[in-house]
């Protein structure tokens, strides 16, 4: 009898510990950990919707607020000259047109060191920004300043708004330096950059 009763204990343990395994697996398939290959895809595709900040990029007619330490018959405000330079004394002419004004900060020391300057610290600063240029189907086309973060709807607001003839869909837009037009779709919030001419077209009938 003892051993019947052993046996049954023993039945009962074993029916517990696959009803537990059960349990366990049954879990697993229900809810399974992503794969780390997985993981890293969605982490690279997170990382991949955040804009990043992109520093300005300096152009023609830009006023710059240059800092050479020590040097105050250096220091002073200059202008990026249409050929993308700009003159300091001492440094001569610098190319400063398609740099960040971190990289211009490090060419006019370059450019000063190997003068009678040793060991020049630069500090370069944006004073202002060139114009932008609007025409054609606006109320009031001309040179406008320009500010971070404009759009073509804003400049067109500067121009007085659109006229009844305007095409409101889109946009050429000639950037400085460049002989192209590039069309734009209006349908979204377009950047304006310092120096863009902007043609506003005429609308067909």
């Amino acid at each position: 009898m003892c051993s019947g009763i052993k046996s049954a204990a023993v039945r009962t343990a074993l029916r517990g510990v696959c009803v537990a395994l059960l349990i366990a697996v049954g879990g697993c398939v229900g809810d399974p950990a992503p794969a780390p290959s997985v993981q890293a895809a969605m982490a690279m595709q997170a990382a991949s919707a955040i804009p990043l900040s992109r520093p300005y990029v300096l152009r023609a007619n830009d006023r710059l607020h240059v800092v050479v330490y020590n040097e105050p018959t250096i220091s002073g405000d200059y202008q990026i000259d249409g050929t993308g330079s700009v003159s300091i004394p001492l440094a001569g002419r610098v190319k400063a047109a398609g740099l960040t004004t971190t990289q211009l900060e490090r060419s006019i020391t370059h450019h000063l060191d190997g003068s009678i300057l040793k060991d020049a610290h630069i500090s370069v600063q944006i004073a202002g920004y060139g114009p932008f240029f609007i025409r054609g189907e606006v109320k009031q086309p001309g040179q406008f300043p320009y500010a971070p973060g404009l759009t073509i709807g804003d400049a067109v607001a500067l121009a007085g708004g659109y006229t009844y003839r305007a095409d409101e869909t889109a946009a050429y837009v000639r950037p400085a330096g460049s002989p192209v037009e590039i069309t734009r779709s209006l349908r979204t919030d377009v950047p304006v950059a310092p120096g863009d001419n902007i043609r506003i077209p005429e609308r067909y009938f």
